[in-house]
């Protein structure tokens, strides 16, 4: 790696995620890493601080990872952005490295494998950890025109066709509006589908409700 200082910014909604992260690099004196539970609080340290590297969680209590990496990408061009979560449906990991992401890495990937994937992208290579590029070169998401779903976006499912609002299912499911939100926006594209509707119509003719 560079002799050079390197800001790493870590994105979690989890404290003890954080830390473990933080934790990697503590003995290495050119990286001073920086801690956010919000995407949006990152946003506002980006305006202040240049960030090399930012490490962002998916799944954020105040919005999608997703959508920040977009934003990160408009303010700070030239800041590498690695998706770091549990997420590993296919068309969610596209997603991301076509929102401007430099790579992506499984939360199950061991802490030399996250270490290397770092320093890869700070070389300027597309950094995955070796599940995610196993997953990259499987079928895709839509196998003989059936999507894969978790357990929880069955879930979710099923109360939207039973005309649930996002905070009817979120009060349902013990779980915050904006995480069934970015669960709704999972749908649509596993589904393919332009809107609430035509998702529900999907699923019928798939027998999936």
């Amino acid at each position: 790696m560079s002799e050079q200082p390197v800001n790493l910014a870590i994105v979690d909604d989890h404290p003890m995620i954080l830390e473990g992260l933080k934790s990697l690099w503590s003995e290495n004196a050119h990286i001073h890493t920086f801690t956010f539970t919000k995407g949006g609080d990152l946003l506002h340290f980006l305006e202040e601080k240049h960030v090399d590297v930012v490490l962002l969680d998916i799944v954020l209590g105040d919005g999608s990872g997703l959508d920040y990496c977009k934003k990160v990408k408009k303010m700070s061009p030239e800041t590498i952005v690695i998706g770091i979560s549990n997420q590993v449906e296919r068309s969610i990991i596209f997603q991301f490295l076509q929102n401007g992401g430099n790579g992506y890495i499984l939360k199950n990937a061991d802490a030399q494998e996250i270490v290397r994937c770092v320093d890869q992208s700070l070389s300027g290579e597309l950094s995955l950890s070796k599940e995610v590029q196993e997953i990259l070169l499987t079928q895709p998401t839509l196998v003989s025109g059936v999507p894969r779903l978790t357990k929880r976006e069955q879930e979710i499912l099923k109360a939207i066709a039973a005309g649930n609002t996002s905070a009817d299912i979120a009060a349902m499911l013990f779980i915050s509006v904006i995480t069934v939100e970015t669960h709704r926006r999972n749908l649509l594209q596993k589904f393919q589908a332009k809107n609430m509707i035509e998702l529900v119509k999907t699923a019928m003719e798939l027998n999936l409700l």
